[in-house]
């Protein structure tokens, strides 16, 4: 069975991002304890969940027109980005500060972040792919 290119960038991205996540986990329960532990986890569960979800459109959407990749790429998008917003809104409302630290969710889901894109700008600068060049006209 073929590996596909969305397997080989989420394995790229999904190793450093789960390291980079462990550690910062471990760093934000010595320095601020159990809200610390539960704001790292968090925060490493929403950043891998929207990676891998970015992921999955790009696999669903392989094979399909490019006018429709963009529609479904821009819908995934911003419905990433409301749900997001959803979410952070009732964490800051309703999550008292004191069983979620609010600094290390921060840190720990910029740092996953990157983590994820470097893994998987790396993965793919690995990847040889071989595009198809447009035909010359003559």
């Amino acid at each position: 069975m073929e590996r596909s290119f969305e397997s080989d960038l989420g394995k790229g991205a999904v190793i450093p991002a789960t390291i980079v996540g462990v550690i910062g986990i471990i760093i934000a329960g010595l320095w601020r304890g159990k809200s610390g532990i539960l704001a790292g986890l968090l925060a490493q569960f929403i950043v891998l969940l929207f990676f891998a979800i970015h992921l999955l459109v790009a696999k669903i959407s392989n094979k399909l027109d490019p006018i429709a990749v963009m529609g479904l790429a821009m819908f995934s998008y911003f419905a990433k980005v409301i749900v997001l917003g959803v979410f952070l809104l009732v964490v800051v409302g309703r999550i008292d500060p004191i069983t979620l630290d609010r600094t290390s969710f921060g840190a720990i889901a910029i740092a996953v972040t990157v983590a994820w894109l470097g893994g998987e700008i790396r993965a793919f600068l690995k990847l040889k792919l071989q595009l198809p060049l447009p035909k010359r006209k003559e």
